[in-house]
């Protein structure tokens, strides 16, 4: 078997061995495009491929787990493996990279623990997880004829605490299930981070995560390693080659030639894992957020992230300038012609049928009752919406209703009318709102889950429940007997359209539509509001007016030959007649850049 050793070089088999590695996440990519991008690193000359394993998706509700479809980790490996790539695989319990609560379950948010630290409680939960995890990792090791080079124990850990003994105790759980191959952290490149979030005296190795300036970042990193007589090589394990784009902001880009130069400056001294090589998408409720004082900023749908492929698996011009430095500097590293997909375009979809949410509600959920609102999590929901109901009599013809403490996003409506939409910041504000004195009044509230903190000072549990958190006042007292409406969208089957519509309402709208060959395409929703779509049941992701993305990219893995059905659940009463599937995304101007 082979084998994989780090001492003052990486070595494969006794020689030395320079991981030329690409970021490909599994779970944000269709198992039916694996091939297809896998393929195009490997056609780059690269060697290996890098991939998180997010624990919310494979553990989504307490000792409930998955593993199949696009959560098959060990058919991606093999996949990876029969195109000749190894493989860094980082199953650490926090991921970050901008996915729903870094990676984490929110059904840990009812647990009494302190993630991400030495508590009994909280390793015992990443003790479970792993117990099903590894088992599926350990015969992909290099030496037991598998194509893993090496695994994370923790991400940037550095930049979020420095407890010593959870560092060891995850180590430990990997290394008593099996895991013997090198072990690493990867935190970024100076000394506080390096300080806080290593092993380095206990001979776990390190690297580092940084996308520019690589001669001085390795300086850092070395000067770090031989304050501790390290002579090891020197990897960035993230060079940012890219970056995510949040709402409400322009696109991120980096140029071509300037990025394949800063590869070559990472190569002259160390290995390279470029992140991204394939971004994919966050389909559903996957996207995370970026935490800020008061108003948190979640990320949009498309991972592209500016990458060597773009959302689609496709080169990029990224990708051949990259492609052009390594011919130019590394031509023992033998490359092909990279693969490309094609798109479809289809026109003038017609709205087929269309429901108001409220219509259908019944159809949705189970009414939970309560004395006062009750929380997402507490009522075993982890994502999407969540719909409060009460019944108030009014005392003025004019009331003050106040949300206490909600997150994220709320619509108030009373009678069937929306009153205001209020963000985090907004939230809790007056509301002023007439209506009959003395009758009684239907108060609505939808909050809108939209995706939990992936990294920061936040990553606590008490900021990260979702709902109504504390409750709603009318004038100076909180109202009482409510009704909860769980609608985490997982299916659309049980949608009624059959039942009525009511304009600037949220509601369903559903568009059907033939076509015989599957090819990739985008649906364009420029003209809709804010809200989710759904390609023949499968929840595609979010999208939103505000931009700075306005499409929602179909892989061709979700159509089917003849029939299919896309349902937009939409929430500010904005829709259109007409829907259009078209070759390339769709983008809005912000800031006066023309993205």
């Amino acid at each position: 078997m082979a084998r994989f050793e780090i001492g003052s070089s990486f070595y494969l088999d006794g020689q030395e061995f320079k991981i030329l590695s690409g970021a490909i996440h599994y779970f944000r990519i269709q198992p039916e495009d694996w091939y297809h991008s896998l393929y195009n690193l490997k056609a780059l000359g690269f060697n290996t491929v890098e991939t998180y394993v997010p624990w919310n998706m494979h553990e989504p509700q307490k000792g409930e787990f998955n593993f199949q479809g696009i959560l098959d980790i060990e058919k991606f490996l093999q996949t990876a493996q029969d195109l000749g790539l190894y493989a860094i695989v980082r199953p650490s319990p926090f991921i970050c990279a901008e996915w729903e609560f870094g990676g984490m379950p929110a059904w840990l948010l009812n647990e009494d623990m302190r993630i991400r630290s030495s508590d009994a409680s909280y390793l015992q939960a990443v003790a479970d997880y792993y117990d099903e995890l590894l088992p599926r990792l350990v015969p992909r090791l290099l030496d037991k004829g598998g194509n893993i080079l090496m695994m994370q124990v923790e991400n940037e850990y550095g930049s979020y605490g420095e407890d010593k003994d959870y560092l060891r105790a995850i180590r430990q759980l990997m290394l008593d299930r099996g895991i013997d191959c090198p072990l690493f952290t990867s935190d970024g490149p100076w000394r506080a981070t390096l300080k806080a979030g290593t092993l380095i005296d206990e001979d776990l190795f390190v690297t580092g995560n940084f996308g520019s300036k690589a001669a001085y970042n390795f300086s850092q990193m070395q000067e770090f390693f031989d304050e501790h007589g390290k002579k090891w090589p020197l990897m960035c394990m993230e060079f940012w080659d890219g970056w995510f784009n949040r709402w409400k902001e322009p696109v991120i880009k980096r140029e071509p030639e300037e990025l394949a130069e800063a590869v070559h400056e990472v190569l002259k001294q160390g290995s390279i894992n470029l992140y991204m090589f394939h971004g994919g998408t966050n389909f559903g409720f996957m996207n995370g957020c970026s935490a800020r004082g008061v108003t948190d900023l979640p990320q949009v749908t498309s991972y592209d992230y500016d990458a060597l492929l773009n959302e689609q698996g496709n080169p990029t011009p990224k990708y051949f300038a990259v492609q052009k430095m390594m011919e130019t500097y590394y031509p023992e590293y033998p490359q092909t012609k990279p693969l490309t997909k094609e798109s479809f375009e289809l026109r003038d979809i017609a709205l087929s049928e269309k429901v108001s949410l409220f219509e259908t509600l019944p159809d949705l959920a189970q009414p939970v009752e309560s004395l006062y609102p009750i929380k997402m999590e507490d009522l075993g929901q982890s994502y999407g919406y969540l719909l409060y109901h009460t019944e108030a009599s009014w005392d003025a013809d004019e009331e003050k209703i106040r949300v206490i403490d909600g997150r994220d996003r709320m619509q108030l409506f009373v009678d069937g009318e929306l009153v205001t939409t209020q963000y985090q910041a907004e939230i809790g504000q007056d509301i002023f709102v007439t209506g009959k004195k003395k009758a009684t009044h239907q108060i609505d509230i939808l909050i809108e889950n939209m995706g939990r903190v992936n990294y920061g000072h936040k990553f606590l549990a008490d900021t990260q429940r979702k709902g109504i958190r504390t409750g709603v006042c009318k004038d100076l007292h909180f109202l009482l007997d409510w009704q909860q409406y769980p609608l985490p969208l997982e299916n659309t089957e049980n949608i009624d359209f059959s039942k009525g519509w009511q304009p600037k309402q949220p509601a369903f709208y559903a568009f059907d539509f033939e076509i015989k060959a599957l090819k990739d395409t985008y649906l364009d929703l420029s003209g809709f509001g804010k809200g989710v779509a759904f390609v023949n049941g499968v929840n595609i992701g979010r999208f939103w007016n505000v931009g700075p993305t306005l499409s929602l990219y179909i892989p061709h893995s979700l159509l089917k030959e003849g029939s299919n059905r896309i349902i937009i659940f939409e929430t500010e009463g904005e829709y259109k007649e007409f829907i259009q599937l078209v070759k390339q995304p769709t983008f809005k101007t912000i800031k006066g850049e023309n993205l």
